[in-house]
């Protein structure tokens, strides 16, 4: 281990050449693969970084994909698993309701998903598509002035509507 590696770095190579040595691995400092990622975010599939790296890519990516309201997250792993929006709670428009609440359920689409309850997770993404794809209904992150509660009620309705 050279003095400048880190933990990561050390654990990544090792688990790497000794266990996956099949897989593409490749290291780049962050403002590199902030770049690279602007560039072409499909050369990646998976991004592995420290807490603060994460959390500023991640972000970063966000604003690829129309901004943190519409961006889910998961934590995975062998026992327990964890969905929430990336976001986070976003205190500063708490209890407002202007958030946009997309990035919530595409997390609990994911984790229905990960519970293996495809049908009803297909039928919210079916949803939450439909409007999107509608544009009448949108929050006010991405061009619209709806709010949290009326985003989610035309979802609901759109999910109703379905099954009629």
């Amino acid at each position: 281990m050279k003095m400048s590696d880190g933990l990561l770095l050390t654990c990544a190579r090792r688990i790497h050449e000794d266990e996956y040595p099949n897989i593409e691995y490749e290291e780049l400092i962050i403002d590199a693969g902030c770049m690279r990622l602007v560039q072409d975010p499909t050369r990646f599939d998976i991004l592995l970084t420290e807490n603060l790296y994460g959390d500023v890519v991640s972000d970063l990516c966000a604003g690829l994909v129309g901004g943190l309201g519409v961006v889910p997250g998961s934590n995975i792993g062998e026992d327990v698993a964890v969905f929430e929006a990336v976001h986070g709670s976003a205190p500063d428009i708490a209890g407002k309701g202007v958030a946009n609440p997309l990035a919530v359920i595409m997390s609990g689409v994911m984790m229905l998903r990960h519970l293996h309850e495809d049908a009803i997770a297909q039928k919210i993404e079916q949803a939450y598509h439909a409007v999107l794809t509608d544009g009448k209904t949108r929050t006010r992150d991405l061009g619209g002035t709806a709010g949290t509660n009326e985003f989610t009620d035309a979802i609901i309705a759109t999910m109703n509507n379905r099954e009629g």
